[in-house]
């Protein structure tokens, strides 16, 4: 079977194209194997392109621990690299249906090859039972969490997805691989949640790691960034325009007043390819 290996500022995943490719029955299977850093090809998991009967393509996302998520912001942007670099749309407007939704993208194409993609990720969810979280406030904002005594402030919001945002004065690896885990399992996200640890340089500028639910520490999230920009307006801390660091790259955030959409701009690069043995 025929793979791509692509990323979105780091996020790395495997592409398969369904359009050509006979897909096993176990994709969660198939996805904990390729995924894994030392026995397989390496990712933070596994994402299909299915043709769709709504949309220029359909992305099945995998995590690397083979639970299925609704939607991926950096593997969306490299689904719509891959569809134009690859003949099966070359349109500069694309439609991607995920499991959020059609999203809506903008490709930005250099020497016929798509650079960076802008991705209109959508509105926000801010109710909490829809998030999914067990907080009874709504908008989640500022909610006390208590971790082995320590005490958060957390701000939920989801792009398709469940996201915890919690500003931080310096994002330590104690918090992210320690603590980051624990919120993801905590038993006020009955789906599990990603969990953002943000530092503010500024009320237009911000710095993200991320602990993914079913993946652990990622190089870039796309729609936690895009949460992290609804998270900054929601608690007065950053603009509705950002621009977010994250250890793989920036991606450029916008919140958009009139439309309620979240715009999210970065990059999509192709690795390489190559042929997975199936047997």
């Amino acid at each position: 079977m025929k793979f791509t290996k692509m990323h979105g500022a780091g996020n790395d995943y495997v592409y398969v194209n369904a359009f050509q490719e006979a897909m096993p029955e176990d994709l969660p299977a198939l996805s904990i194997a390729m995924s894994h850093r030392h026995f397989g090809i390496g990712a933070d998991g596994l994402i299909v392109i299915h043709p769709s009967e709504i949309a220029d393509a359909r992305m099945q996302m995998f995590n690397a621990d083979g639970s299925e998520s609704e939607m991926c912001g950096n593997g969306i942007r490299c689904v719509a690299k891959y569809v134009y670099d690859h003949g099966i749309c070359q349109n500069e407007s694309l439609t991607i249906e995920t499991g959020a939704g059609v999203l809506s993208l903008e490709v930005e194409v250099e020497a016929g090859k798509v650079e960076r993609v802008r991705v209109d990720m959508g509105e926000p969810i801010l109710e909490a039972a829809e998030i999914p979280t067990t907080f009874e406030n709504s908008p989640v904002v500022n909610q006390p969490l208590e971790i082995d005594g320590q005490v958060f402030e957390v701000t939920c919001v989801s792009m398709g997805n469940p996201h915890c945002i919690i500003y931080v004065e310096q994002a330590t690896d104690e918090l992210v691989l320690g603590v980051g885990p624990k919120i993801e399992n905590h038993p006020n996200f009955p789906a599990r949640v990603n969990v953002e640890f943000i530092e503010i340089n500024s009320p237009s500028e911000v710095r993200q790691r991320t602990w993914e639910r079913g993946s652990g520490e990622t190089w870039a999230c796309g729609t936690g960034a895009s949460a992290v920009c609804v998270s900054g307006v929601l608690t007065g801390k950053t603009d509705r325009r950002i621009l977010n660091h994250l250890l793989g790259g920036d991606l450029e955030l916008e919140w958009d007043q009139e439309t309620n959409h979240v715009f999210m701009t970065g990059p999509a690069t192709e690795v390489y390819s190559g042929e997975w043995d199936l047997a």
